[in-house]
């Protein structure tokens, strides 16, 4: 499900450079120290007193690594052959942060991958930190705990201890959707990227469940329903942000006061009720039922236009494709240099 899988990110520290130079030194030493305690699968098998459900998803997240190049001829790397214990629940902590008068995302720039809608911490309090600096300026923020992240090949991505407090079938479509991540990335595109890895690791964990237990199976059920469930929540994500867009054009502040900041909050918590009451009851299974729990504003509404707005139209190419998967990945390939690849994709 969706939800699950927005706890991944690409995480943007490959070179030193301007004034965020301490930023990027820290993330460094970070991803050197978790580097330092890589160890080969077969290896933390023999060595750490995992449970029989633990070792299950480890050998599990094997297979679908081997699946993900060699049935969905994703580019083959070393990537989730080594473990790592990191002694906490989340990687890293992840900044996201928003215009408040206007359905626009802010932008972090980084070398070589371009500008992202996030900004990832290997410390909770460096991120609230951010996320603090970031209000000060008068953005919306939002800070989530992340369990994966693909550095793009530029470093070997392990298996982490925190990827195992997904589901099996969780675990199965975050080890596809991270090696897309190696295989296409269209720098500058950060919606496009996580939007096409959210597509293929929902088909690919499908045809990876029917190739492991059969047409039958009670997981490849499961799955099937909650990315319909996906489907429709990311119409109703759609068509949430196309309101909100058209309502901050009716309302938009040069300076706004604290009753212009109610009336604005009122609008964004119609969309938690909106969710609870017409949307909720028409879903298969629980995977959306958290959604209302946060309180809704713009860095978070921001959150899912990045990872499901329009998410239907790869939907249509992969119908126009026959449903295969494997000739529509090959024909997104080709958008590797487009400028403008969500566009391009319409046109395919």
């Amino acid at each position: 499900m969706i939800l699950k899988r927005i706890t991944t990110l690409i995480l943007p520290f490959l070179l030193f450079t301007g004034c965020q130079i301490g930023y990027y030194f820290s993330s460094g030493i970070n991803q050197w120290k978790m580097a330092n305690t890589r160890e080969p699968i077969e290896d933390a098998l023999k060595k750490h007193p995992f449970t029989e459900e633990q070792k299950n998803k480890i050998l599990l997240s094997q297979k679908a690594r081997i699946f993900a190049f060699e049935k969905l001829k994703l580019k083959e790397t070393k990537n989730y052959s080594t473990y790592i214990d990191l002694g906490r629940p989340y990687v890293t902590w992840v900044v996201q942060a928003a215009e408040k008068w206007e359905m626009k995302n802010y932008e972090w720039s980084y070398p070589i991958v371009g500008k992202m809608p996030y900004k990832g911490f290997f410390n909770e309090l460096d991120a609230k930190a951010e996320a603090d600096e970031m209000q000060k300026k008068g953005y919306d923020t939002y800070v989530r705990g992340v369990s994966a992240y693909s550095t793009l090949g530029w470093f070997q991505d392990s298996l982490l201890s925190s990827m195992l407090l997904y589901k099996e079938h969780d675990l199965v479509n975050t080890i596809i959707h991270e090696i897309v991540h190696t295989t296409i990335y269209i720098k500058n595109n950060a919606d496009f990227n996580e939007k096409l890895a959210v597509f293929i690791g929902a088909k690919g964990s499908e045809m990876f469940y029917r190739d492991l237990e059969g047409e039958h199976s009670k997981t490849l059920e499961l799955i099937k329903n909650e990315n319909e469930d996906d489907v429709l929540f990311a119409k109703f994500v759609t068509n949430e942000l196309a309101k909100m867009t058209d309502w901050y054009n009716t309302h938009k502040k040069e300076n706004y006061t604290e009753t212009d900041e109610n009336e604005r909050q009122a609008r964004l918590s119609q969309i938690i009720d909106d969710f609870t009451n017409k949307f909720k009851p028409t879903l298969k299974t629980n995977a959306y039922f958290k959604f209302k729990k946060e309180k809704m504003n713009n860095a978070r509404l921001g959150l899912y236009k990045t990872y499901m707005e329009n998410l239907d139209h790869f939907e249509v190419l992969y119908k126009k494709l026959d449903r295969d998967l494997l000739k529509f990945i090959e024909v997104v390939k080709t958008l590797e240099k487009s400028e403008n690849p969500e566009e391009d994709l319409k046109k395919l």
